[in-house]
């Protein structure tokens, strides 16, 4: 902006009035816009101009829509002018009075810093350091101030100070440079490495015009991670604030505006300059989203340098004090009690996905069941699974990395004690075009042992993160560690991001096949006792087994005992539960289900159904159904070696039964 002193022709104010006001900013050597206090929202603002002097013009680009203009350079001496004053009066109390206003509204006066007259009178001190001139074809005899303003110029002169100094001051001139080339370039140059800067326009409340340092790079810099109500610009050129857009424009003004930071230019996504502007009073990032002013954007916080979390901190602070933009704020878990929130729980099974709109999940021993939140499991397409039509789509080994998703969550957690807090919980839902219908949903982060399970099968490849819109509040409370996680997997090339061949899991299930069983129970009989993982509890006795040396699955009665049935589809129709079914069905999936055990086969049966004896960490199944009165002794023990074990534990059972009251 050219420097402006005041006309020939100008109308005397009828009243010289001390006023007072902060210094918003400094427009040139003899020139600053001046605020008064804040009340209720940003507040008045108005320009005035040193009476009586002259400073040299600033630099000035040419208007972009006017393609013959030029850009202006410097006047000699005018920059240190400006950054003068800047350095002497930003965001401090000076009083003034207004001498002169022109007909178009401009004003001219004196300007003191501090309080009243007392204080340094800012012209003076820059016609005395030879950075301004006086106005001499204005000035009057008998007025002292005006004298005492050709007496500081004639000793400035006199000492060489300033633009009296022998040179012409043309080493004075900044090399303005508007554009850069490659932007992305010229980023990635600086390393992330703290710059100097002067803030020099603040466009909303996240976005700055900043004057990079010593080489004087003119550019616009977005702070990363989060974003500001903006000014909606309209067809007919007006701009329409969005809600608190001007006073978080103000926040950050009163703050940054002119003012000496350093910033860590960190990345330049389709031209755009991303940020963080450091200050020692503080970061701005972090008080813009702590006060309300400011919401987290995902797409830029992962380049964000200065800990992602503590940005999701102050915004949830914001959010649970309802201020600003969160004033209408409602937390996903608002209804919850605390004890629904957090809680400690037992894992008991890892439950199978089963199609492409499931997510990973986990049944507690309560019954409850809680979905991994924002992961997203191995996943096929409709065509991949329609592909063989003879076989039998089984998304547990036939998607790829699912195996392997199902294991990792399996190993980690079953019959473990986990951390669970609830992040929210969504609503039943309708079929849609597209979409089946769900059941509500507990979407929750599981952690054991200070590890988010989510976050540990997303960084092995092994899950994928579900990305939200931005105004979605229903995502884990640790996005941002998945979305970390999951660049890692896929930098270091894990699981589902490998470019190795897909691991292919060749199962053969021989439930119910009896020629196979046939074939295949001398294998096992000669084996003795054989690695098996439980992978589906039918009833108290009848389990279906994962062989994985075999790599087979077979159904598994156990031997030795009689116990209750559960109910069944039958060919003439369901068979009735038998008493106890239930609870002995519950026993078995509580000690058994998921997790690693030997079994011994000694026979099968003629629908091709292993017969056998069970152990988990050196306990008979059999055995320990028995004890609590879940099953009778079959008679068929007899030719075991456990029939004593058995015998001796349900005399054991009876005993008990008899000394209840």
């Amino acid at each position: 902006m050219a420097s402006v002193s005041a006309p020939s022709q100008t109308a005397p104010s009828p009243a010289a009035a001390l006023q007072r006001g902060i210094v918003k900013m400094v427009l040139s050597g003899c020139a600053i816009i001046v605020r008064g206090q804040p009340r209720g929202g940003p507040p008045p603002e108005r320009q005035i101009n040193l009476s009586n002097i002259r400073a040299g013009a600033m630099a000035r680009r040419a208007a972009q829509a006017q393609p013959d203009t030029k850009d202006t350079p410097d006047e000699p001496w005018a920059f240190q002018a400006r950054e003068f004053l800047r350095k002497k009066l930003i965001g401090k109390e000076v009083c003034f009075t207004v001498e002169i206003k022109t007909a178009l509204g401009r004003e001219y006066g004196m300007v003191y810093l501090g309080r009243d007259t007392t204080g340094e009178n800012i012209a003076e001190s820059l016609v005395n350091e030879g950075l301004a001139t006086v106005r001499r074809e204005g000035i009057r005899g008998n007025n002292p101030d005006q004298a005492r303003l050709c007496e500081l110029e004639d000793q400035s002169k006199a000492s060489k100070k300033g633009m009296w100094s022998e040179g012409g001051g043309t080493h004075t001139i900044r090399d303005m440079k508007y554009t850069i080339e490659n932007p992305r370039n010229f980023v990635d140059s600086l390393h992330q490495k703290p710059i100097n800067a002067i803030i020099e326009h603040v466009r909303d409340g996240s976005v700055v015009r900043a004057l990079l340092l010593p080489d004087h790079y003119l550019v616009t810099v977005m702070l990363s991670g989060v974003k500001c109500p903006t000014f909606k610009r309209e067809a007919d050129g007006t701009e329409t604030p969005e809600p608190f857009a001007a006073e978080a424009k103000f926040f950050t003004e009163s703050r940054l505006l002119q003012r000496d930071v350093q910033i860590i230019l960190e990345s330049c996504p389709n031209q755009i300059i991303l940020g963080t502007i450091l200050h020692p009073n503080g970061n701005i990032t972090e008080l813009l989203l702590k006060e309300g002013f400011a919401r987290c954007v995902d797409w830029s916080m992962a380049v964000y340098t200065q800990g992602a979390e503590k940005l999701r901190a102050a915004e949830r602070s914001a959010k649970e004090r309802k201020v600003r933009i969160w004033k209408d704020y409602v937390a996903p878990t608002a209804n919850l009690d605390q004890k629904d929130r957090q809680f400690v729980a037992k894992v008991r099974e890892v439950l199978s996905c089963t199609g492409a709109w499931e997510r990973l999940k986990v049944l507690l021993n309560s019954g409850r069941t809680v979905h991994l939140n924002n992961v997203h499991p191995p996943s096929v397409s409709t065509q991949e699974k329609n592909k063989d039509k003879d076989k039998r789509f089984r998304p547990l080994y036939d998607i790829p990395y699912m195996f392997e998703a199902r294991e990792f969550l399996r190993k980690k957690l079953i019959g473990k004690k986990v951390n669970v807090t609830v992040d929210y919980i969504r609503a039943a839902t309708g079929p849609g075009e597209g979409t089946p219908a769900f059941a509500e949903r507990t979407c929750a982060t599981v952690t054991i042992g200070g590890i988010n399970i989510a976050e540990a099968l997303v960084s092995k490849g092994l899950a994928t993160v579900i990305r939200y819109r931005q105004d979605d509040d229903q995502r884990s409370s640790h996005y941002d560690e998945l979305l970390a996680a999951e660049a890692r997997a896929i930098k270091n090339g894990k699981g589902l991001h490998s470019k190795k061949e897909v691991p292919i899991h060749r199962v053969a299930d021989i439930s119910g096949e009896t020629q196979k069983a046939k074939q295949f129970l001398p294998f096992l009989q000669r084996a003795g006792r054989s690695e098996a993982v439980v992978e589906y509890v039918f009833s108290g006795s009848r389990l279906k087994l994962y062989m994985p040396k075999e790599t087979c699955l077979i159904t598994f009665l156990l031997a030795g005992i009689e116990c209750p049935r559960s109910s069944r589809n039958m060919p003439g129709g369901m068979q009735v539960a038998e008493p106890f079914s239930d609870e002995a069905m519950l026993f078995t999936k509580e000690l058994v289900l998921q997790r690693e055990v030997e079994v011994e086969v000694e026979s099968m049966d003629k629908a091709g159904n292993f017969i056998g004896w069970l152990h988990i960490e050196g306990l008979n199944l059999s055995v320990a159904l028995v004890e609590n009165a879940l099953s009778k002794v079959h008679f068929t023990a007899e030719r075991s070696a456990y029939y004593k074990t058995l015998v001796s534990a349900e005399e054991a059972c009876r005993l008990r039964k008899e000394k209840e009251p």
